[in-house]
């Protein structure tokens, strides 16, 4: 007598659902910023290389929202705090880009910790709406704190920064460009790596069930404190990429709107996905600044729309649309539930 062994259903999806690894994500990434670059557009380079600080910035959020389950609006606080670090480093004539996305990551770290010791006491709805009172109290802060950031006039005139001392600053789009390409994908790659393994399989017991996990041992609110931590880390390298992209800043750079385009972007791009949130990032941009730039005005009602077909036509964010794209009918609604062996098949003697 033989025996068929029986084989889970949902094993035949993984290798269509498994999420890609840092180096693919750095080769199509630099594929992407490479098919931009050959263009004689400078206008297109500037406009590109604008749309990064907020890519990484949402990469910050996915991390705090997609991995940690604390959905925010407070990451705009690190943000702010390594934008206005690498302003004020490079107004004092210290213009090395290494030592400014340095001190931006190490001051977007120190806010997002003091904040976060917290706020991640707190969960869902609670920390939703203490994160919208931060985005708040950062954007009036930077509004009335002159001294640091020249108040709602801001601060302009800001001097590109150097790769190396004795080297030119970076002034031309392309170079910009580059530059900007290079630290976002080295960040998010970064990102995906430490939150890799046995880091993520810890979050996710956490975000799926934080009883089961706390009975277990583990420490819940310090491995959320310090995923929060890094996340302010990532979000102060997004502010230092903001100065050296724009040169000049003002608080409606660090405000309510900027928190609510870069949560709007992990929905769309996919809230568990690094690069998903990158991509979603680009695309909210690309919506406000370009496509709307034909139709004055309507930018909030091309985002809504944006945001609605997302949802209804991706569930799962930009980032699921190979999956989808690739994968079979009869492989996207399996007949059996997920988790549910084929029945067994016996042959008889």
């Amino acid at each position: 007598m033989s025996i068929r062994t029986s084989t889970p259903v949902v094993g035949r999806l993984r290798p269509f659902t498994r999420l890609p690894q840092p180096y693919a994500t750095c080769a199509v990434a630099g594929a992407a910023v490479c098919a931009v670059l050959v263009s004689p557009d400078p206008y297109l380079h500037a406009t590109v290389a604008r749309m990064l600080p907020l890519a990484v910035l949402a990469v910050s959020v996915a991390v705090v929202t997609g991995h940690a389950g604390l959905p925010t609006l407070g990451q705009v606080a690190p943000y702010a705090a390594g934008a206005y670090t690498t302003a004020r480093l490079a107004l004092a004539s210290t213009d090395l880009a290494l030592l400014h996305l340095l001190a931006a990551a190490g001051a977007g770290a120190l806010t997002a910790g003091a904040v976060g010791a917290v706020l991640v006491r707190y969960r869902a709805t609670v920390f939703l709406m203490l994160s919208l009172a931060v985005a708040e109290l950062t954007a009036i802060t930077a509004a009335q704190w002159r001294t640091v950031s020249g108040g709602t006039d801001g601060l302009a005139g800001i001097p590109g920064p150097r790769l190396l001392p004795g080297l030119p600053p970076l002034l031309a789009d392309r170079a910009v460009l580059l530059y900007a390409a290079v630290v976002a994908i080295a960040a998010t790659a970064t990102a995906m790596t430490l939150l890799g393994g046995d880091r993520r399989t810890l979050l996710a017991a956490v975000r799926g069930n934080e009883a089961r996990a706390a009975a277990s041992g583990h420490r819940i609110t310090a491995y959320l404190w310090a995923a929060h931590t890094g996340a302010g880390a990532l979000a102060g390298v997004g502010g230092a990429l903001l100065i050296h992209t724009h040169r000049w800043i003002t608080p409606a750079d660090v405000g309510f709107t900027t928190a609510a385009l870069a949560l709007l972007a992990v929905v769309i791009g996919g809230t568990a996905s690094l690069p998903g949130a990158a991509a979603g990032a680009v695309a909210v941009l690309t919506v406000r600044d370009v496509t709307a730039a034909g139709l004055p005005g309507h930018a909030p009602l091309l985002l809504g729309a944006l945001f609605v077909a997302a949802v209804y036509l991706l569930p799962g964010g930009l980032t699921a649309l190979p999956t989808r794209l690739r994968l079979p009918t009869r492989l996207r609604r399996p007949r059996h539930p997920a988790g549910a062996t084929r029945p067994v098949a016996r042959s008889t003697p």
